[in-house]
């Protein structure tokens, strides 16, 4: 498994639109979003498959985000992570 680079996320422009979005994120490199200073989220590619680590009190929790639902899924987790940790 290895980070993603901008060419595994070219497919991904809905999904990186909808990150972008989310209350106090910044990308500051293609697909790699940070939060208050922090890392917050990015992608890594195993195979033919896509995922993200989202940060969670402190741990990276991988998440799949390939087909259109692991991203839709990936887009409320994300939001919910940072409502529960109070924007």
């Amino acid at each position: 498994m290895r980070h993603a680079r901008a060419d595994d996320l070219a497919g991904c422009t809905g999904l990186l639109g909808e990150l972008r979005a989310l209350d106090g994120v910044r990308e500051r490199t293609a697909g790699s979003f940070y939060r208050r200073g922090a890392g917050f989220l990015h992608f890594h590619v195993d195979g033919d498959r896509l995922f993200a680590d989202v940060k969670v009190d402190g741990d990276w929790q991988r998440v799949p985000a390939s087909s259109a639902r692991e991203r839709r899924e990936l887009v409320r987790f994300a939001a919910r992570v940072i409502r529960e940790a109070g924007s």
